[in-house]
């Protein structure tokens, strides 16, 4: 078939961001003063992105994926998913956070991931105990269904908690710096699993970190926040990025330029 050059072609707009945070200031009190902790934050988060927020202590990244979870109101600014704004806490996004003790330690591994499933009110028991199994499976921790919390290695509580965020299929998976207490082989690995886990079934994260280097191996995309209050210093695509390259020339000298992005501006000429 040959096409008159003449006839115009139709051209497929860009799908809509999943989220988008459009302006967004962040503040609270803190002895009897108001702190800002991030100034109008923009940015867009795509369907099946791996989204980093990356800054130092202080620059309001967890205040920032609280904001995103519902559980604080922006001052200024607003935050829409899926187009509409969020206003408050919702199952379409759940929090992994980096305390261990995350788990109630009554409940069994079983019933720690069915509990939200249950809370939520989305499925009879025996079908929420077989989503919460298909979630243990993901995370290779099948065998220990009828363990409890305090059996359990810090990375296994870990993988836990991501399983129970994870069968509840949110639109979101917010993990706040998870693996940030854990040792430094423990953690390789658990990034390691994640970034497994997104590829058998990629869903959309936006995750915390203080880290440069595990910015450039989890995410495809990192957002640099400025030193308090945070603003938006850059955004870089990392897709090219991961655990085969770590040590690599080319990301030695990613992870360079983005101290030099986070922190080098800042001192006096």
């Amino acid at each position: 078939m040959v096409r008159d050059e003449a006839t115009p072609v139709a051209v497929q707009a860009p799908a809509p961001a999943l989220l988008q945070v459009d302006g967004v200031s962040l503040e609270y009190v803190a002895q009897d003063r108001i702190v800002r902790a991030t100034h109008r934050v923009s940015f867009e988060v795509q369907r099946g992105d791996r989204f980093v927020l990356l800054g130092p202590s202080g620059c309001g990244k967890s205040s920032l994926l609280k904001a995103i979870g519902g559980f604080i109101a922006p001052t200024e600014g607003e935050i829409r998913l899926a187009g509409a704004a969020v206003r408050e806490p919702g199952p379409d996004r759940i929090a992994v956070f980096q305390e261990f003790d995350q788990l109630p330690p009554w409940k069994t591994v079983l019933a720690n991931v069915m509990f939200p499933l249950q809370a939520a009110r989305r499925l009879p028991r025996a079908e929420a105990s077989e989503q919460a199994m298909q979630a243990l499976v993901r995370v290779g921790l099948a065998d220990f269904a009828k363990a409890y919390p305090h059996t359990l290695s810090g990375g296994m509580k870990q993988r836990v908690a991501i399983a129970r965020a994870l069968a509840m299929q949110p639109t979101v998976l917010l993990m706040d710096e998870p693996f940030a207490a854990l040792d430094a082989l423990t953690r390789r690995r658990m990034q390691e699993e994640l970034l497994t886990l997104w590829a058998d079934a990629p869903f959309t994260l936006i995750f915390v970190t203080h880290s440069i280097e595990e910015a450039l191996v989890v995410g495809n995309r990192i957002l640099l926040l400025s030193p308090h209050p945070g603003r938006v210093r850059a955004e870089l695509d990392a897709q090219r990025f991961g655990l085969h390259s770590a040590g690599s020339a080319d990301f030695q000298a990613q992870a360079r330029r983005i101290h030099r992005l986070l922190f080098e501006e800042d001192r006096p000429a």
